[in-house]
């Protein structure tokens, strides 16, 4: 049973803008710690931003990459995580996940072995 459901991907233009979004189970998205992963084709997956949960302190983390660029955010009205993206680039193109794990406190927020549940992906083009 899918738990987290992207949304959001698209094909945008260098320097343009996307925002993701990831519904989550309510419990979920409230007690969880939550993050945002990529994979390019041939290569590995990559964190790209988390969040500790709300009770663990909500504290983020981005990778350097896409700092100042990327922002991790949440709407606890809609139990929905957002990853809003800035002056893309064309190496920003990838499948992005959606994670979580029931840990309070992330001892790995940009692995992916620091979480345990995925979304199937949504893709995100940037062309030059």
């Amino acid at each position: 049973q899918v738990q987290l459901m992207e949304s959001g991907g698209g094909s945008v233009q260098t320097g343009g803008s996307l925002r993701l979004s990831c519904i989550t189970p309510e419990f979920w998205h409230r007690r969880y710690s939550l993050g945002w992963f990529r994979q390019a084709p041939g290569k590995e997956r990559e964190g790209v931003a988390s969040r500790d949960s709300y009770p663990g302190g909500g504290k983020t983390y981005y990778a350097d990459s896409v700092k100042g660029r990327f922002t991790i955010s949440g709407d606890n009205a809609t139990n929905t995580l957002y990853l809003e993206m800035n002056n893309l680039k064309p190496e920003d193109t990838a499948m992005y996940y959606c994670a979580a794990t029931a840990r309070y406190v992330l001892n790995m927020p940009l692995h992916e072995k620091g979480f345990d549940y995925w979304g199937q992906g949504t893709q995100v083009t940037v062309s030059s």
